[in-house]
């Protein structure tokens, strides 16, 4: 006996929601040199993640994120966040199922300071793939992971230690990022 497989998506959708979101530093690499005399200002955190972009009624979803993080800083800063402001994209795998897998990519730009102020910015990218479980014809779960490279800009910290000032006044970090996502679609009118 054949397998039925439902067809496609016949409508494009606005989609956006929330996620949770868990960072955890893989190497904060040069904003903690290990010629640094002070402890580390950057350290794994977690927060949340809002986003809103258009899903095709093929493979492909493109929006924007912005995320906001609460990290480990040493104590260093009273309250440090990590802000990244993304543009992101999706290919999902096996279209017309309810469980669907994807990769995902992106790009975009970070700010880390002391409680929501900006002591360093730059610039980050990601590579990460997760799934969709769709609850309702409206409504999906997934969970997601992806790999972000950080290029801060250098800057001295209020202990006086220079941070992330390796590659012309620039230097990396590393951080690994997983997701629980709570996402609404809403079908976008025909034109």
């Amino acid at each position: 006996a054949e397998r039925s497989v439902p067809p496609p998506s016949t409508f494009d959708y606005l989609q956006y929601g929330v996620a949770f979101a868990a960072e955890t530093v893989v190497s904060a690499g040069d904003v903690c040199p290990a010629r640094a005399v002070d402890p580390c200002i950057l350290g794994s955190g977690g927060g949340l993640a809002v986003r809103a972009g258009y899903r095709s009624r093929g493979p492909w979803y493109v929006g924007g994120a912005y995320e906001s993080s609460r990290h480990e800083s040493s104590n260093l800063l009273r309250l440090a966040i990590l802000q990244q402001l993304r543009a992101e994209s999706r290919f999902y795998f096996d279209q017309g199922q309810r469980f669907t897998p994807y990769a995902a990519g992106g790009g975009g730009v970070a700010l880390y300071g002391s409680e929501w102020s900006s002591d360093t910015g730059g610039i980050t990218t990601f590579l990460g793939g997760g799934f969709e479980f769709q609850l309702s014809r409206t409504a999906v779960v997934g969970l997601a992971a992806a790999y972000r490279p950080f290029l801060f800009r250098g800057w001295t910290d209020r202990a006086n230690q220079r941070r992330a000032d390796r590659y012309l006044g620039f230097g990396l970090a590393h951080v690994v990022a997983l997701e629980l996502v709570l996402e609404i679609r809403d079908p976008l009118p025909r034109w």
